[in-house]
């Protein structure tokens, strides 16, 4: 069941949503060559909990860790190891908080210590591909709208855009109704309505959409072994354009300009 936020609990999700992006941007600065997913995890839980909130992650479905950390062919939900990172890797940081009982969920993929340009546009790609969708995330516009946006600026690159996994509801539950999908028709799907929150987080891989998942049972991989890039924000639907929940003040169009 879609349900539409109210004004107090819109407010509540702004404040999960700057505890959270406070916490990423703390990991973001942190990540370099020689830095282990496991110290990144446990300084996301500790800054969480240090704030008043609880890490979504954790526990949920039996997941182990406050932040899934995917590295290269890992899509999502990789496991945070003592493994070193090492300069050029792609590592994607997906993580969420609950703040007085409301969610927000947020990812970013970032080249550890810089890489190449092709690894580069790829980032930078998926990232223009999360704010094109946002855009089309406006009332009396349809689900398919974000999933059109998103898969064909992607694909104008070659990309292959993950179709097993999808964006989703969020608001006391990290995950409710709709599924948001990175790929589909205009004009198709769940018409949009003020209120709605959402997340919307294109994975992009520079090579096929197809995946495969690990013996974990939760980190997925692209088959072919290409690198795949992640980002993702929490954001409500209005009559405008969206307001971003997980990035207190930035603007859609502003990012676009």
């Amino acid at each position: 069941m879609i349900t539409i936020k109210n004004e107090s609990q819109i407010d509540k999700m702004r404040k999960a949503g700057a505890l959270l992006h406070s916490v990423l941007e703390a990991l973001r600065s942190e990540i370099e060559p020689g830095v282990t997913t496991k110290h990144l995890d446990h300084m996301a839980e500790r800054l969480i909990r240090e704030g008043g909130g609880i890490p979504s992650f954790k526990g949920y479905e039996g997941f182990p860790f406050s932040i899934c950390a995917s590295v290269d062919d890992q899509v999502v939900h990789g496991f945070a190891s003592n493994d070193r990172l090492k300069k050029g890797q792609l590592l994607s940081v997906d993580c969420g908080c609950i703040l007085d009982g409301w969610q927000s969920d947020s990812a970013f993929s970032v080249l550890v210590g810089g890489g190449t340009p092709e690894a580069q546009q790829l980032v930078d790609v998926t990232e223009k591909c999360f704010w094109l969708g946002a855009d089309a995330a406006r009332a009396g516009n349809h689900l398919g709208d974000i999933g059109h946006a998103v898969q064909t600026y992607a694909e104008s690159f070659g990309y292959g855009v993950i179709r097993d996994l999808c964006g989703h509801g969020i608001g006391t539950e990290m995950h409710e109704d709709p599924n948001v999908p990175n790929y589909g028709n205009p004009h198709r799907g769940v018409k949009l309505q003020a209120g709605m929150t959402i997340a919307v987080e294109p994975m992009i891989s520079m090579g096929t959409w197809k995946v495969y998942c690990q013996d974990n049972d939760w980190t997925i991989c692209t088959r072919d072994g290409s690198i795949a890039s992640h980002y993702e924000h929490t954001l409500l639907i209005t009559d405008g354009e969206p307001e971003i929940l997980s990035w207190p003040g930035v603007k859609v169009s502003e990012v676009l300009k």
